[in-house]
């Protein structure tokens, strides 16, 4: 299997194709750049580690920051401390609410903190998983993360996917391979792959893969026989990968009592009509 040639319609420049990848070829895939920011320009394939956690060393304290002050009563009892340090507004000493919003800030960061080291844990075990990468002449035992574009990946019974792949050879007469999605759709029931005939035939040994540079079909082709990451035994890698996709970016999750509660405190409380209902006064009278 490989991850060859995944090309589709450019729109930012004049080619015909956007990915034009070629197989066994590191230095030529690695060539290709895309504008990130200003001119500043980064590579245009990623590589096939993944990143699912929110936070990092240096990111956590104003994101955790962030998160805890789009809680509109955070905001309010902010405010409320704010106004709490000029002496004639002020009705308490502004560190009797200072010190309780610290301690719910610290609270709600450390449980945010302890959810995202399992995130960092997971995608570390992700990382490492093995897989058989052919290198020169020999498919040799590499870590997921080190799987690149291009490179051709030998998958045996039961194997997970690491990264969209393009089935080039099978062991099967008929070129089939069979793949296992529950882990993506929830599906048990074996999907079957082809080979194309060429590469099926052309490929019978390890000397014959570790010559190959072709280049793959175009986009609607590519896509029927590949089987994506996370499935069992296209051509992207880490977070360009069709399940890594599908998963979208981490969010701010937030609870059905955090908006209301964003409302209630919004929410200015009118007095009372003197037009309204006059309710008769109870009194409780002595007797005689």
């Amino acid at each position: 299997m490989s991850s060859l040639t995944f090309q589709e319609d450019l729109e930012e420049t004049g080619s015909v194709f956007a990915w034009e990848v070629k197989a066994n070829s590191r230095d030529y895939n690695s060539q290709f750049k895309e504008k990130a920011f200003l001119w500043w320009r980064r590579r245009k394939y990623k590589s096939n580690a993944i990143h699912t956690a929110k936070y990092n060393a240096f990111s956590f304290l104003p994101l955790s920051l962030y998160e805890q002050l789009h809680r509109a009563s955070n905001l309010y009892f902010l405010l409320i401390i704010v106004l709490q340090g000029f002496p004639e507004v002020s009705t308490l000493p502004w560190f009797t609410l200072f010190v309780p919003l610290v301690c719910l800030f610290v609270t709600r960061a450390t449980r945010g903190l302890l959810d995202d080291i399992g995130r960092h844990r997971s995608d570390r075990t992700i990382n490492n998983r093995p897989c058989q990468i052919l290198v020169g002449k020999s498919f040799l035992w590499k870590k997921w993360e080190n799987l690149c574009v291009g490179d051709v990946v030998c998958l045996h019974r039961d194997s997970i996917v690491p990264a969209d792949l393009l089935l080039l050879a099978s062991t099967e007469p008929s070129s089939l391979c069979y793949v296992e999605t529950a882990d993506i759709d929830g599906e048990t029931n074996l999907k079957f792959r082809q080979a194309p005939p060429v590469t099926h035939h052309k490929l019978t040994s390890v000397r014959k893969m570790a010559s190959f540079q072709g280049e793959g079909p175009q986009a609607g082709a590519g896509r029927a026989v590949c089987p994506t990451r996370g499935s069992r035994s296209a051509n992207p890698t880490g977070c360009d990968t069709k399940i890594m996709k599908n998963c979208g970016s981490t969010r701010l999750k937030r609870t059905k009592i955090d908006h209301l509660l964003n409302r209630l405190v919004a929410l200015v409380r009118r007095p009372p009509s003197s037009s309204g209902p006059q309710f008769p006064s109870c009194t409780k009278t002595r007797a005689a």
